[in-house]
């Protein structure tokens, strides 16, 4: 048996204060095998760092939502998505608009699929809080996310709230957020462990961990970069609280 531990690291957001501490704690655990599953940029002021790490570290990345807007010929809606995208090289745009959707591998007999929303497409958002007829949907093979089998395991990001369910259609798993988690101010990634040879089932482990950094050297940065929406950012990374919900709430201040 080639037993062997994964790490699935997701919506790093060109926080690269958060990701050096989480890949420094894969590293730690002697983990080697690193993927990523998408939004890497956009949101925070380093997205250029964060690409090169993001290339240097992670065997495969799949495509994100923030990709697109950012890394893409889109239109330019926000004062932001324009410093984020001229804050990133030409090489990283291209890197960044060729990932695929989706990536496959095998692990304890099982066929695992890596997405960043879900398999219909980037944009295609499956809460934690979903019906029979999304879950059922998130093991589909799709031309987007380029398997021809259901997955036995599903795992995706873009939400930024870490979770796990298992059933009869197969096992749903969300990494949650390194770089702008949302149901906590705390970094998040899974890590997966079983057998990467064999195709016959055996034991089969996730595991989520949670990594404490430096919040406010991010948010210095972001500030001394002169980065749109830093207070947006630097309530989220404080409290966790989703940036749509702070005029309500009535936080403000960097």
């Amino acid at each position: 048996m080639s037993f062997e531990r994964i790490a699935l690291v997701s919506d790093v957001h060109g926080n690269l204060t958060a990701y050096e501490a989480v890949l420094a704690d894969i590293a730690e655990r002697g983990i080697s095998r690193v993927l990523n599953l998408g939004d890497v940029v956009g949101k925070g002021p380093r997205g250029s760092a964060c690409t090169a790490l993001t290339r240097e570290r992670c065997e495969a990345t799949v495509r994100g939502n923030w990709e697109v807007f950012v890394a893409g010929d889109g239109e330019i809606v926000t004062e932001g998505q324009r410093w984020w995208r001229e804050e990133l090289g030409v090489e990283d745009r291209r890197w960044l608009s060729s990932l695929p959707g989706g990536v496959d591998l095998r692990l304890a007999g099982r066929r695992v699929r890596l997405v960043h929303a879900s398999p219909v497409d980037e944009f295609t958002r499956v809460h934690r809080e979903h019906s029979e007829a999304e879950y059922s949907m998130m093991f589909d093979p799709t031309a987007f996310s380029g398997g021809t089998e259901r997955a036995d395991v599903l795992v995706y990001g873009d939400i930024h709230d870490p979770y796990l369910r298992s059933g009869p259609a197969g096992t749903l798993v969300n990494t949650g957020s390194v770089g702008n988690q949302l149901d906590e101010p705390v970094p998040s990634y899974a890590i997966l462990e079983g057998d990467a040879g064999g195709r016959a089932r055996s034991s089969f482990g996730i595991q989520f961990v949670r990594v404490d950094y430096d919040v406010e050297a991010e948010i210095a940065a972001a500030c001394a970069l002169g980065m749109p929406e830093a207070e947006a950012y630097a309530i989220e990374l404080r409290t966790g609280i989703y940036r749509g919900r702070h005029a309500e709430l009535g936080l403000s201040g960097v």
